[in-house]
């Protein structure tokens, strides 16, 4: 039976448990580079325990950015501010991870705190790219479709933002191709309209998703484990969706990829999505099952003993936590002793492991 705190042997490497901190974007960038909120809050995640720590959304070109605050990997000098992080993880026995991403259409836009939505120019904002010129949603701003040399562009530059990650010393890249940011775009027929290689068919669609994985891990090692966060379904009738994502899983599965981080939605703004406990775990068992390839299961995973009936269940082989290792960095600390499995502290904070510890 596989527990929350078994390792987890990934590619030639091996992650310390099954617990994982899930990209959390964190809007404190400047001009790309991490600071010293980054460090702190990637470094406290790793102390708490989490055996895999992935950062935000890091961008592989400028206009690929979220938010202007977004952290970003287009250029050499992000690069130490980045180690930095990736040094004070690793030294808590956590591996470092890295999500690249672009953002397409739903690039420019402010953040949470400033009410989201696209930036004008003379608010810092730019026109994004996509697969078509459909916004995301009205009064976002109108992207540019990318043409052939764009679309080529993109490929290389996610290749050379993944040369830059493993300079950091990070030993997991992740690739987002979910919640409406580019690579989705282009797999999904609410936002590719297209008619030329890029669009209409399946094999179309998941073009650039597919060049964009042979690149990186041409030049990613081969004893590395490189990931894809999918957006399984749209939530959207004609959308995106399961079957489709299982017939990716199959195609990525040989051009090795090592693991499906599953996700949903993000995509159009008109999607009812049921939120409940768990509610996309079933994608991750279901293309565990049906395409032969790990997953991490993610989405409103809040309590020891749910996290752990997931990989008893056979549902998935990772567990990835957000918003719940905001409220709790040290919840895998609490969740091994609700589960009465002995796991290595802090020895700065060892003195409050013997101690009750709440949790839920």
């Amino acid at each position: 039976m596989t527990t929350l705190f078994d390792p987890f042997p990934l590619r030639g490497l091996t992650l310390p448990n099954r617990v994982g901190a899930s990209p959390m974007c964190q809007y404190s960038a400047e001009d790309g580079r991490a600071g010293d909120w980054h460090l702190v809050h990637l470094g406290g995640l790793a102390q708490g325990g989490a055996g895999l720590v992935l950062t935000e959304a890091a961008a592989v070109c400028a206009e690929g950015r979220i938010s202007p605050q977004d952290l970003g990997i287009w250029q050499d000098g992000q690069v130490e501010p980045l180690a930095r992080a990736v040094r004070f993880v690793r030294a808590q026995g956590a591996v470092a991870g890295i999500q690249l991403a672009h953002a397409g259409r739903k690039a420019g836009t402010a953040a949470p705190w400033l009410g989201g939505g696209s930036l004008a120019a003379d608010q810092g904002g730019w026109q994004g790219v996509g697969p078509s010129p459909e916004p995301f949603a009205a009064g976002w701003t109108q992207p540019r479709p990318l043409d052939e040399a764009g679309l080529a562009q993109v490929v290389a530059d996610f290749a050379r933002a993944a040369e830059r990650a493993l300079a950091a010393g990070f030993q997991v890249v992740e690739l987002h191709a979910a919640h409406g940011y580019l690579l989705h775009q282009f797999l999904s027929p609410l936002s590719n309209r297209r008619e030329d290689r890029w669009g209409g068919s399946f094999d179309n669609r998941t073009r650039l998703l597919r060049e964009v994985v042979a690149a990186v891990r041409a030049v990613w090692p081969g004893h590395l484990p490189l990931l894809v966060r999918l957006s399984v379904t749209d939530w959207v009738a004609g959308g995106w969706d399961p079957e489709q994502s299982v017939q990716l899983a199959r195609m990525l599965g040989p051009m090795g990829v090592d693991l499906v981080d599953c996700s949903s939605g993000g995509n159009v703004p008109r999607a009812e999505i049921p939120l409940g406990p768990g509610y996309q775990v079933p994608f991750a068992a279901r293309i565990r099952r049906e395409a032969g390839l790990a997953t991490a299961a993610v989405g409103l995973i809040t309590g020891a003993a749910q996290a752990q009936g997931i990989l008893e269940a056979g549902d998935a082989d990772l567990v990835l936590l957000g918003r719940e290792l905001l409220r709790n960095p040290r919840w895998p600390l609490a969740a091994a002793q609700a589960l009465g499995v002995t796991v290595p502290w802090p020895r700065q904070y060892a003195r409050a492991a013997a101690g009750p510890v709440p949790t839920r």
